[in-house]
């Protein structure tokens, strides 16, 4: 749908005003996809920098990221933009290597098995398999090739599922991590279907859940494994920056450290109230902004309190926890030789830490900026769990952080060596893979569709991601205008 093709389309593109309410992804590409068709959009963000969940910061002359690092490649739809957008010639790879698996218990540190599906191992008797989670859990999970096939194949819930046929060693010790690592979720609440498409159907027809892993991995041979991901040279921010040019090449009037506080339809047309400045509250400007269509983009508790008041059915609020990533710039050349890899998982329950990130051996383009030093992330919190660093000061954070970077890492680090250290918290939202939460966005769907000239988009109703943030803002952009142009 362009303006350029359609003179009656782009005169009634021009007689239409959106407003969108956020600047994360979501909302910059549903405000990009408004303005190709010629519509008059403004875009308000309440706090003084856009992205989001993407977000960068300087250490010591390094501009590193320090909320997502990279994306999936699946659906192909967050490479067709940074292409559109003419940084294909920054997408890069990770490196490095696998990542390692700590707090594993009587047992080392171990490098996760290769060949498995979100840990599931297709053999428990794979050396690497059977380090983790020993002889008596290889044992144990060779009862799924045993089991009789009448009994498999229609649990929803991964964690019950794996712990059913393969054992608790292989549900705490190889899938736990991972999940926790992904989606910040324990096992037992992450929907299969959603998590391992065609693992279900795969273990029904093979009878065993090692061989339905192994028919998956041998059908997606040679493919692009869906887990895949790619970053750019510079960091995610160069994709915000990127959109935030293309916004303004369209005319986007785009206003940060401008907060929305309630929306309101007026027969067709619909009010914005802009709450006054922070800093000069008394200052005169304009507090009223009416629009055709608005675009709420912000996280799920703002969006719900702006959109209540119009639309019914949008069911209980999901659960949103609290994630805390701490970024350490290290003089540390005990690291050079990346002793656990890119990174780590843990195993639930044995550190503080959830994950850690060594970004100088995952990523080229850091490793040069760094010059010698390392840089590390250190993730705190998930599901049901507040992040450990949640109460402490930064300081305090960063000592935590450097503390369980010494631990994963399996080398003593020490105070000295901390040269530069950023604290970043996010509201995650809740992960499409978890049981309910397809039904759950499938409604808060089609409560908005039924509001005339609403849209919401964001990782609370597509999904944490790029991958699926951005086609949903896509999908829910081009309803909004096509109901604005046409309806």
């Amino acid at each position: 749908m362009t303006s350029e093709h359609s003179p009656e389309l782009a005169a009634r593109a021009a007689q239409q005003h959106v407003v969108v309410v956020g600047g994360g992804i979501g909302g910059l590409v549903a405000a990009r996809e408004c303005a190709k068709v010629g519509m008059r959009v403004t875009l308000l963000e309440a706090s003084e920098a856009l992205g989001g969940s993407i977000r960068t910061a300087e250490l010591d002359g390094i501009t590193v990221d320090v909320g997502a690092e990279s994306f999936a490649t699946r659906g192909g739809h967050v490479r067709a933009l940074v292409d559109e957008l003419g940084l294909a010639d920054a997408v890069v790879p990770p490196q490095g290597g696998g990542a390692w698996l700590s707090g594993i218990p009587d047992a080392p540190d171990a490098p996760l098995p290769k060949g498995s599906l979100l840990g599931i191992p297709a053999n428990p008797f794979q050396d690497d398999v059977r380090r983790i989670i020993g002889w008596r859990g290889a044992w144990r999970a060779y009862l799924d090739r045993l089991r009789p096939p009448l009994t498999i194949g229609h649990e929803r819930s991964l964690g019950k599922l794996v712990g059913s046929q393969m054992g608790a060693r292989v549900r705490d010790r190889l899938v736990a991590p991972v999940t926790a690592g992904v989606y910040s979720a324990d096992p037992d609440d992450v929907d299969t279907d959603v998590a391992a498409p065609g693992l279900n159907a795969a273990l029904t027809r093979i009878g065993s859940l090692t061989g339905a892993v192994g028919l998956l991995a041998a059908e997606r041979k040679g493919a692009a494994p869906g887990a895949a991901v790619l970053g750019l040279v510079g960091g995610m921010g160069r994709l915000v920056e990127a959109l935030r040019a293309d916004l303004a090449a369209y005319g986007v009037d785009v206003r940060t450290g401008t907060a929305v506080t309630r929306i309101d339809r007026d027969g067709e047309a619909w009010t914005v109230e802009i709450a006054p400045s922070a800093d000069d509250p008394d200052a005169e400007g304009e507090t009223l902004l009416t629009a055709g269509g608005v675009v709420v983009a912000t996280a799920e508790p703002s969006a719900r309190h702006l959109i209540d008041p119009h639309v019914t059915g949008l069911g209980d609020a999901g659960a949103a926890p609290e994630i805390e990533i701490v970024t350490l710039l290290l003089d540390a050349p005990e690291l050079d030789a990346a002793p656990r890899g890119s990174g780590v998982l843990t195993v639930p329950g044995s550190h503080t830490a959830k994950a850690l990130t060594h970004s100088t051996v995952k990523w080229a383009w850091v490793r040069e900026a760094a010059e010698g030093r390392h840089l590390v992330r250190v993730s705190f919190g998930s599901q049901g769990e507040p992040a450990a660093t949640a109460d402490l000061d930064d300081d305090a954070a960063a000592a935590l952080a450097l503390s369980e970077a010494s631990a994963l890492l399996g080398v003593t680090l020490s105070a000295p060596q901390l040269i530069a250290a950023h604290r970043a918290r996010y509201v995650q939202a809740q992960p499409t893979s978890l049981i309910g939460a397809t039904e759950r966005r499938a409604a808060v769907r089609a409560a908005v569709a039924a509001v005339p000239g609403l849209a919401v988009v964001g990782a609370w109703v597509a999904g944490t991601g790029l991958a699926q943030v951005i086609p949903d803002a896509l999908a829910e952009a081009d309803r909004l205008r096509a109901g604005l142009l046409w309806d």
